[in-house]
């Protein structure tokens, strides 16, 4: 008998080919992103003459027409003089009024000579923050408690001082993106474990906890953000005891904090609505009590499944820091607009330039927080990977 199975088996395999060349290169991602249909190319076809449209002028007042260094307001008032007496027009964006008051956007009033003081605070929090936010660097619960239990006591003492030798700064001359910064990250810090338990509280089965919980997050999330903030400095003092006061700063500390972490609770109660009554099932089944169950099988699952929810709360409270100019503290936003009472930077070009400064720090922060959501998303979605 002849054995065919060798006719018919391959010994060797074949070599890989290319793919087909339409299907890579720059050519295949304009055809399939741009150019799919005759409706998207027409679409395309329109930004690109909006853009052609925008885009000179744009680049042209923002860089080429700017003034970049100066020391008044006459470097930006106009771009050239006809017979030294007239105006013949307005110039660019005033950069140099930025330069000029660079220091004052990110510090505030804080005192010149103490400065190193939230310079240190700065350098710790990114020594501190960027390893927690690298999943393979190793000692997450050190680093967390380092960042979240140590670290604010330290920028506490340091910033405020009054202790140890360092001169007492009130928080009334803070101010700038440093505020924003604190504002951000003490929200941050407090209104996602708050809104964890919240949420669990809102699904509890004890009627007094469920109820109380519902009870805080409709009516914080009911309201205003402006309006927490006006209770929170104007009429919170009106109902403590006589000679006891909270710092202004403090009290908007915990407006922010509370604001978002209802806004918080929902999110969180969302991913713990999307988790399988399985889950539940069989972490009883292997006999874990409810808060085994809640932070060893529940609660990394309904996290992952709305980091997009959370990301989202937290971008939106750093850009709401800015309401905090209403009660009289000076954030990013607020220490900009407060230069523009300077008669020595009065142009007309000084405002747009100024805010153009803060929206682009603020979309710095919020694109870099946007863009680390979408790398733990694709770090953690081990779901439907092969």
């Amino acid at each position: 008998m002849v054995d065919m199975s060798s006719h018919y088996v391959r010994s060797q395999m074949l070599a890989q080919e290319a793919p087909p060349s339409n299907t890579t290169g720059l050519g295949a991602w304009l055809r399939q992103n741009l150019f799919a249909t005759p409706k998207d190319a027409v679409l395309t076809i329109l930004a690109l003459l909006v853009l052609a449209w925008l885009i000179p002028d744009a680049v042209n007042w923002l860089f080429i027409k700017a003034v970049w260094s100066g020391a008044d307001r006459t470097v930006c008032a106009t771009t050239e003089q006809v017979g030294g007496i007239q105006p013949a027009g307005w110039s660019g964006a005033c950069w140099a009024f930025v330069q000029s008051r660079f220091s004052m956007f990110i510090f505030g009033r804080y005192p010149l000579e103490e400065r190193w003081r939230p310079i240190l605070v700065g350098v710790m929090l990114v020594a501190l923050l960027v390893p927690m936010l690298i999943p393979k660097v190793p000692r997450k619960g050190l680093n967390a408690a380092l960042l979240f239990v140590i670290f604010p006591i330290v920028a506490f003492y340091l910033l405020l001082g009054g202790v140890f030798g360092l001169s007492h700064v009130e928080t009334a001359n803070w101010g700038g993106l440093m505020v924003t910064l604190i504002l951000s990250f003490v929200g941050i810090a407090v209104s996602l474990p708050a809104g964890i338990l919240l949420a669990l509280g809102r699904r509890s089965k004890m009627p007094v906890i469920k109820t109380l919980c519902i009870i805080f997050i409709e009516v914080i999330r009911g309201v205003p953000l402006i309006t927490v903030l006006f209770m929170a400095s104007v009429m919170l003092p009106l109902f403590l005891p006589a000679g006891v006061n909270f710092d202004k700063f403090l009290r908007a500390l915990v407006g922010v904090s509370i604001f978002a972490a209802a806004y918080m609770a929902e999110v969180i109660r969302g991913g713990l609505q999307a988790i399988p009554k399985g889950q539940y099932e069989g972490a009883d089944s292997l006999g874990l009590g409810y808060w085994q169950k809640i932070r060893l099988i529940i609660l990394p699952q309904a996290i992952k499944l709305v980091i997009p929810g959370i990301v989202n709360t937290f971008i939106g409270m750093f850009k709401d820091t800015s309401l905090v100019m209403i009660i009289g503290m000076f954030d990013l936003l607020g220490i900009i607009n407060q230069s523009f009472s300077d008669a020595s930077w009065a142009t007309p070009v000084t405002p747009v330039t100024g805010l153009i400064f803060a929206g682009f720090m603020y979309w710095l922060f919020c694109f870099g927080m946007s863009r680390y959501s979408a790398f733990m998303e694709r770090h953690l979605d081990t779901g439907h990977k092969r």
